[in-house]
């Protein structure tokens, strides 16, 4: 019973600790660079287009910006410092996940939690993310070094719930393989380049230090997978704080999570910033 008790009060205050915390600005842009942005083709930014501290943005157009650019101001570099701050946090989340080091994340599938590599991280064919039913269910993945995927390698979603979301917090490079369909927001500490034909649903490609390089892309903050009879979200809409049951009905549910002996981890980060 101590135990359990424990166990309780732990995912109470993990959930209370992390909730509030977001993207913040950079909730609002499909892709943030840092040096540099440079995109070749028809590529198609539903969302929109930041850098700072650097000054060239190549390539629009022909791509094309269903939002606002932001090159060099204000709104960009409070973008970068939000992004930064929440970059951190994620890198600072337990792996309640597991430890993946070593493992290729092709034909896997992962519960809502966090996930850690100590070095690379490997997609080759698809990952299966099972959020199962809950709503903001929440996937980390903690990259120490690179991400890469292999050409046609894709990260589906399974029994969604409203405003789930997936993290991806890579310690230097993200590259994605041709025609490869990726779900959630990278953030980098250095570059993130999307191949032919690749795409980001429901996220944003973030460069904190380095490039974002794109090549007959879609980058979509907003096409979230929905539960059957439901919307997908766009990515900006605040979550209300919930009350104590909203909490008690959290921790209950971690307890859960914790006896359980499959690959995942309680979803202890709840943000408002990305379904």
């Amino acid at each position: 019973m101590r135990k359990l008790s424990f166990c309780l009060m732990l995912v109470l205050w993990c959930a209370v600790s992390v909730k509030a915390t977001t993207l913040g600005t950079a909730a609002s842009f499909a892709v943030l660079g840092a040096s540099t942005v440079t995109n070749t083709g028809s590529t198609v930014l539903n969302g929109n287009l930041g850098l700072y501290p650097g000054t060239s943005i190549t390539g629009f157009g022909p791509g094309i910006v269903n939002g606002t650019i932001d090159a060099t101001n204000g709104v960009a570099e409070q973008a970068q410092a939000d992004a930064l701050t929440f970059y951190n946090v994620l890198a600072g989340q337990a792996a309640t996940g597991g430890d993946l080091s070593g493992e290729n994340l092709g034909g896997q599938t992962l519960f809502p939690g966090v996930y850690k590599f100590d070095s690379s991280a490997q997609l080759t064919g698809p990952l299966t993310l099972n959020a199962e039913g809950e709503n903001d269910a929440v996937f980390v993945f903690q990259i120490g070094s690179t991400l890469t995927t292999a050409s046609a390698s894709s990260v589906d979603i399974i029994n969604p719930g409203s405003d789930d979301s997936i993290y991806w917090q890579v310690g230097s490079s993200a590259t994605l393989g041709t025609t490869t369909a990726f779900y959630g927001s990278i953030l980098a500490d250095a570059s993130v380049t999307l191949d032919t034909g690749a795409t980001i649903t429901c996220g944003r490609a973030v460069a904190l230090n380095a490039a974002v390089t794109m090549d007959d892309n879609t980058i979509s903050t907003g096409n979230c997978a929905a539960p059957a009879g439901g919307t997908g979200g766009n990515g900006n809409t605040p979550i209300p704080e919930p009350g104590t049951l909203s909490l008690l009905a959290l921790g209950l549910s971690g307890i859960t999570f914790l006896r359980s002996k499959s690959k995942r981890g309680p979803p202890i980060l709840r943000s408002a910033s990305l379904p």
